[in-house]
């Protein structure tokens, strides 16, 4: 049957999209001239939906049924024609025959365009090749589509005019769909799992006053009647370690964050995020929540650990291994930090292994430590993978560690060279907090644009105590990319930020 319409399509005669716009245009001034406008039409109840019907085939046959959807091909053998049907669930063929319907509702229906949204009365029955179908015998049309869709064996191919017009997009690319459902499943798995641990969906600001929780350039707005200068939120983070202090103890927000940065296939200038902290807790706890969400979901939607992404075999298994910075680069690099005690020396060795330190950036142990592990250690990240104790330079929000006041309760974990999540043992103390801040003021007034700002606020929050707290903070679309295995984040976005056509 694909092979026939192959076959029609092609000895078709080709009509410009101009001849077709007018052709469909004028079918619509008919219809509204007979008083048979679809775009009248409010309401069309379906009993069933395409795989369904492929499902229940066997109790269904017989059953007289309604169904909805999109006209997606047409085959006319004289009296009797068979079409696609598509609706959220897939498709389903229509067969339709002359004898069996009112001739006038025949003859509109053989009018109809690929692309043209209908509804169906019939009875589910199999055809002579054995291809489950739905026998009409009253075919409505619901919304006339006044544009032609792609070609059908051709598609829509081009990624720019995809991520531009998703709509189509979904119409004529149906395995699309997949990505989102489980981006959708993932979401929901995300909510159980923490819900079923006793945490609470809260909501915080979009706007604020103080770009905080990241470093990261934001969006600035402003706003008329305050006549203030606002920022769209970078993190989530402040405002849910206020609700900490206010003793909620266990809450997270699924929410949208916006940053003024460069796009490449790993970011969007607006994506998602789950933030989440827990009073009593510590990063340790942060990384069993970060594996138990990934791998339960892996098995219960995936029904297995083992992916594949960005051209790698990645295992999910649970028990991911767990590095300090420290081990990392010395197994990858082969420099020893537990060795250096000395900033200048620290700065030297990482020099000799060809790390730089970013201009504005202090010449310290911390600060070659974390540059040699950014610069050369990353890219050796590809199975599952805690990489713990980051330098305090890098971690203005963390509590130190009591063994070495140099590095911090802090842990990223990556898969495929990519960063997953970033979590914390929250500093609490609003004294070492200040002092953290004004450091990032400094390094913002030597032109780093991306650090801390100083939120006076949040530092009087802290001062009515904040009990010991682990947080985290995950990117929803790169996890997703990851179970669905999409090479860039457009993919997993439904509508990617675009530059405008001219």
């Amino acid at each position: 049957m694909e092979q026939e319409n192959r076959n029609q399509q092609n000895a078709a005669p080709q009509v410009s999209l101009g001849d077709q716009i007018k052709v469909r245009r004028e079918k619509l001034a008919q219809l509204q001239a007979e008083g048979m406008d679809p775009f009248t039409i409010t309401r069309f109840v379906s009993t069933t939906t395409a795989q369904e019907i492929k499902d229940h085939f066997d109790e269904m046959e017989g059953k007289p049924v309604s169904i909805a959807g999109r006209l997606m091909s047409k085959r006319g053998m004289g009296k009797v024609s068979f079409c696609d049907l598509q609706d959220k669930t897939g498709r389903i063929q229509l067969y339709a025959r002359k004898d069996e319907m009112d001739e006038a509702a025949y003859n509109r229906f053989k009018k109809y365009d690929i692309g043209d949204i209908v509804g169906v009365e019939g009875e589910i029955f199999r055809t002579q090749r054995g291809e489950m179908s739905v026998r009409a015998k009253t075919i409505t049309l619901l919304s006339k589509s006044l544009l032609p869709l792609p070609e059908k064996f051709h598609g829509l191919t081009d990624k720019e005019t995809r991520y531009r017009q998703r709509y189509v997009d979904l119409i004529v690319n149906p395995e699309v769909k997949r990505n989102f459902i489980i981006r959708s499943q993932f979401i929901k798995h995300l909510r159980d799992y923490l819900d079923n641990m006793g945490y609470i969906e809260v909501e915080t600001p979009v706007l604020n006053t103080i770009a905080g929780g990241a470093a990261a350039r934001p969006f600035i707005t402003h706003h008329n009647t305050l006549d203030i200068d606002m920022y769209m939120r970078i993190a989530t983070e402040l405002p849910l370690k206020r609700l900490i202090v206010g003793g909620m103890e266990r809450v997270y927000e699924v929410g949208r964050i916006f940053r003024n940065e460069g796009m490449d296939p790993k970011h969007n200038p607006e994506f998602t995020t789950v933030e989440l902290y827990q009073a009593y807790a510590d990063f340790h706890d942060m990384m069993d929540i970060a594996e138990g969400v990934y791998t339960t979901f892996a098995q219960k939607y995936l029904g297995t650990y083992k992916l594949e992404w960005m051209g790698e075999k990645v295992d999910l298994t649970p028990g991911w291994p767990r590095l300090t910075m420290v081990e990392a680069v010395k197994k990858y690099v082969g420099v020893d930090f537990d060795a250096i005690t000395d900033d200048a020396e620290a700065v030297a060795a990482a020099k000799a292994v060809g790390v730089e330190l970013a201009d504005a950036a202090e010449k310290t142990w911390g600060n070659a430590l974390y540059a040699c592990f950014d610069q050369k250690v990353e890219e050796h990240l590809v199975q599952p993978t805690f990489i713990t104790m980051y330098p305090v330079e890098v971690s203005p929000l963390t509590k130190r560690s009591p063994k070495d006041p140099r590095l911090t309760e802090r842990f990223e974990f990556f898969i495929c060279r990519a960063e997953m999540g970033n979590a914390y043992s929250e500093l609490n103390d609003p004294i070492d907090q200040r002092e953290r801040f004004m450091k990032q003021v400094e390094q913002r007034e030597r032109g780093d644009d991306e650090t801390e700002m100083l939120d006076e606020d949040f530092l009087t929050a802290l001062e009515y105590g904040m009990p010991p707290t682990g947080g985290m903070g995950m990117g929803i679309d790169r996890a997703v990319m990851l179970f669905t295995g999409a090479d860039t984040i457009r993919d997993v976005i439904l509508f990617p930020t675009m530059k405008p056509q001219s």
